[in-house]
């Protein structure tokens, strides 16, 4: 099967790039924003008024920690991209390293893991989102075709005596979950 990259079909005819790597050395390839996005500040709403309440030893709401929640998460930002790979590999995506310092971007949960069985699953085509959180003040505005991670395939190995896995994929992104 190889390994590549194709664009899902709701973004077919949009001008997308499929991932490529900038320099011949290049271990990663560079994903690109498949739209206009904005990733709010994590201090912003009601997110300040409870790290407040926590300091002082106060009681927060119901109603403030579920505001506070929703902004402090993270933001699935679509890059339009899906990729097929070989059985033992997988897509490893990465921040770009400029992100934190010059952007205040972060991968909330250090790296995304793109399984090989993700590709064309039923769900939702294996459609590749990264994401991020802005740590800064200032709500960050992501244009359509900045870079905002990067790929890079990847070998895995199994351990010896591990039980027969049968199970296959039933869902997107998220869907392995127990």
């Amino acid at each position: 099967m190889a390994r590549g990259f194709e664009i899902v079909s709701a973004y077919t005819d949009q001008g997308l790039h499929v991932p490529y790597r900038t320099t011949k050395q290049a271990a990663g390839y560079d994903f690109e924003a498949a739209e206009d996005f904005t990733l709010p500040s994590i201090w912003k709403l009601n997110f300040i008024k409870i790290l407040w309440q926590l300091h002082h030893g106060e009681k927060s709401s119901e109603a403030d920690l579920d505001a506070a929640a929703k902004t402090l998460k993270p933001f699935l930002v679509p890059t339009g991209i899906k990729a097929y790979m070989n059985d033992g590999e997988y897509l490893l995506i990465a921040n770009r390293s400029s992100n934190p310092l010059k952007r205040n971007l972060i991968l909330p949960n250090g790296i995304g893991v793109i399984d090989a069985d993700y590709y064309n699953n039923a769900k939702n085509e294996g459609a590749i989102y990264v994401q991020l959180i802005n740590m800064g003040i200032r709500d960050v505005h992501i244009k359509k075709g900045e870079r905002i991670a990067q790929g890079i395939f990847t070998h895995y190995l199994t351990a010896d005596n591990e039980a027969d896995v049968t199970t296959t994929r039933s869902g997107g992104f998220g869907s392995t979950n127990r």
